[in-house]
């Protein structure tokens, strides 16, 4: 287990300066923590809906403030937070409605010769206390996510903010205080890796909500198997999009630009990573892209007019540059992708090998690496060939093309003639593979973080 820290520097990433020092939770706060989670199961649907109501109202009526503060520490431009703040609000008020949706099931027990005059009823329960741990790249929306999911389902939260950019959800955290959460409903611990895998290992926990690498994903679950806790987990991707011969050429580059280049600095784990194109429009695709790309403003991400920020810090834009070096040595050609500090300009790979190990990984910058196909059904099955599977796109007119595509691509979502960084608080957001198989969202958060229950009456029918 990595050593824990004592304190976390807290700095923005365009310019390095300082903007705050968080103390690290010790092994000896994380026990008091853990023991000190209540959870909400005596508290009625309508308070819970109620509660989130006001977190809302609060993290609204603070919500330029918050947009700015995790534009310093994150350094994603400042319409992007302002849209990610903007989207917290919905899923707060989203889950205080779902709160008051939590359903059973009354099962006709006359379907088994013996039982017809039994009652049979489900009910769903909180399951006690749910570890969040929330990655630096959306940590407003994905804490938010996890957090209103289950405070709606009755349970107790302990959130892990992102180690690089914490600030932001300390100061969500005195607004779910002051919006009247019980004492022990919502707690939070900064801190690194050490935290997250203190939570995974300790009892008293009932669930892991973890948005990360694969590899995090893998570590929290083996800790989490030695006491059977569950594990929600949304891990990395890869995503492909496939552009047929018929497609509309310049909506697909366009696509390309604002779901990887121009979105999150291109640090999301459901960005366009890798693009198929077929034969016929491999070209006029690439010269699109490139021109659209020259077009975006690289800058201070507290400016306007900024389309794409610094990377998390400069390790993370060294890492990005090292990928763009073994891409190239594999016979890609490089447009762009120059790096200052922990600014990477977009970068757009041309004639990359459809097995280069480059593409095999994510890399996790502002990068469009191309690949040349002789058919869309082979630009498919080189993006079922990735050991991940969040979301494909497909870009073709053909609308009986675009459904026989989605069913053959394995992944946990297909959007057709759009971008693959598409998340809707309303859909189903997850894939298959190494991405973890749970779903988060609106309609499916709930129903893991509660469990189902069933109780008999026995001569309920007299």
């Amino acid at each position: 287990m990595p050593t824990a820290l004592e304190s976390i520097e807290v700095r923005n990433p365009a310019t390095g300066d300082l903007l705050g020092e968080v103390p690290a939770a010790t092994p000896e706060q994380i026990h008091a923590t853990i023991a000190a989670a209540r959870d909400l199961r005596e508290v009625p649907a309508h308070e819970r809906a109620a509660l989130l109501a006001r977190i809302a109202d609060g993290i609204e009526a603070r919500s330029e403030e918050l947009a700015r503060l995790v534009a310093a520490e994150n350094g994603k431009p400042i319409q992007q937070t302002r849209g990610e703040v903007a989207a917290a609000i919905r899923i707060f008020r989203g889950f205080g409605e779902e709160a008051k949706r939590l359903f059973g099931r009354q099962i006709p027990l006359d379907a088994v010769p013996g039982l017809e005059r039994n009652l049979a009823i489900t009910v769903r329960e909180p399951l006690g206390v749910v570890a969040a741990i929330v990655p630096f790249n959306y940590p407003v929306e994905l804490y938010a996510h996890k957090a209103a999911a289950a405070l709606a389902g009755g349970n107790a939260v302990i959130v892990k903010p992102p180690e690089k950019c914490p600030l932001a959800l300390l100061e969500i955290a005195g607004i779910v205080e002051a919006a009247g959460a019980p004492a022990g409903a919502h707690q939070i611990l900064a801190g690194g890796p050490d935290v997250a895998q203190a939570l995974a290992a300790a009892d008293g926990i009932q669930l892991i909500s973890l948005t990360g690498s694969t590899a995090a994903g893998r570590a929290v679950a083996e800790l989490a198997a030695r006491s059977l806790k569950k594990v929600h987990l949304e891990l990395g991707g890869n995503d492909a999009m496939v552009v047929c011969a018929d497609a509309d050429v310049a909506k697909a580059a366009e696509a390309i630009v604002l779901g990887r280049l121009a979105r999150g600095n291109g640090q999301i784990c459901c960005a366009v990573k890798r693009v198929y194109a077929e034969d016929a429009i491999y070209d006029e695709l690439a010269a699109k892209l490139i021109e659209r790309a020259g077009e975006l403003v690289v800058g201070d991400p507290l400016e306007e007019a900024t389309d794409v920020g610094p990377l998390i810090n400069e390790a993370a834009a060294q890492a990005v540059e090292v990928a763009l070096e073994a891409a190239v040595d594999q016979g890609a050609t490089l447009i762009g992708g120059a790096r200052d500090g922990a600014y990477m300009h977009p970068a757009i790979l041309l004639d990359v090998p459809a097995d280069a190990p480059a593409i095999a990984q994510e890399i996790f910058g502002p990068v469009a690496p191309l690949v040349r196909v002789s058919s869309a059904e082979e630009g498919v099955e080189l993006a079922n060939a990735s050991p991940y599977g969040l979301h494909t796109a497909v870009f073709t007119r053909d609308v009986n093309r675009a459904f026989a595509l989605a069913r053959k691509a394995q992944a946990g979502g297909v959007i057709i003639n759009g971008s693959t960084a598409l998340r809707s608080e309303n859909l189903p957001f997850g894939g298959v593979k190494l991405t973890g198989g749970t779903r988060e969202g609106l309609h499916d958060t709930l129903l893991d973080m509660t469990e189902e229950k069933t109780i008999v009456v026995m001569d309920a029918w007299g």
